[in-house]
């Protein structure tokens, strides 16, 4: 049975999209089954995945709203080698139209019920604020990774994120656990961000991933060629990083099955 993990971090900026697209891509090289839903009306996952959000047949929209099937919505053809849920500004009205619904928190979850068996991973990029779209990411998914920057108001956010993670879990989604915290845009020589990974881990333990995303040009550049980092730059700083990245989470998922067989 597929994994589904929502990217999520209510704080803007933070390699959301990026750790989306990247971790899917890498993913998908360790010959994974691969499914990125692109939930943020930006649909900037979507244009750097390689498709063009403005050209799509179907988002988000029409499987959240229009319940069409998700064989139906999916896009083959993706840089990454994954398929996409793409999105764009239609997921918008989306959101408002959800609050229309029956059951509204729980139409993503429904969605993906028949096809969770056809993806080893299903990757959820939430939009950069809780709302209904994230509600449904929630309700959905088995766990949330949660990006942050070292810095001290990004330590601030993360206490408050956790705290609505917990309160979503009580009312939508029992099963939600943290998948992990991955430290992004790192730069070594900053003792800021030294001191900030250090209260990390101190808090969250094993909860924190050993692989930490730095800061590249390489992975900043990928976008705008519509591109996963290791299809334009396979040697890259980021590249790597993502890949391993995508190991290590492998690893534990492997882990919690054994332990779950035992």
């Amino acid at each position: 049975m597929g994994k589904i993990i929502a990217i999520a971090n209510q704080k803007g900026g933070v390699g959301k999209t990026t750790t989306a697209v990247n971790l899917a891509a890498s993913m998908a090289a360790t010959k994974r089954k691969v499914l990125l839903i692109d939930l943020d009306p930006q649909g900037n996952a979507t244009m750097g995945s390689g498709v063009d959000k403005y050209e799509v047949a179907a988002t988000a929209y029409e499987l959240l709203i229009e319940e069409m099937p998700l064989d139906q919505v999916v896009e083959k053809d993706t840089t990454g080698k994954y398929d996409l849920v793409a999105a764009n500004s239609d997921v918008t009205a989306a959101e408002i139209k959800l609050m229309e619904c029956f059951a509204r928190e729980l139409k993503l979850r429904n969605a993906l019920a028949s096809f969770k068996n056809h993806y080893d991973f299903i990757i959820i990029d939430c939009p950069p604020s809780l709302n209904m779209l994230t509600v449904n990411a929630m309700a959905a998914a088995d766990s949330v990774l949660v990006p942050m920057q070292c810095e001290y108001y990004a330590l601030e956010g993360l206490t408050a994120l956790m705290d609505t993670i917990n309160k979503l879990a009580s009312v939508v989604n029992p099963d939600l656990a943290i998948e992990g915290i991955l430290r992004t845009m790192y730069d070594p020589r900053n003792r800021l961000a030294n001191d900030v990974s250090e209260q990390l881990k101190t808090h969250f333990g094993d909860k924190v991933y050993r692989t930490v995303i730095p800061r590249n040009v390489r992975l900043a550049e990928a976008p705008s060629f519509g591109s996963p980092v290791m299809y334009y730059d396979k040697a890259s700083a980021g590249a790597r990083a993502y890949l391993a990245l995508a190991g290590e989470m492998i690893r534990r998922a492997e882990k919690q099955k054994t332990k779950q067989v035992a």
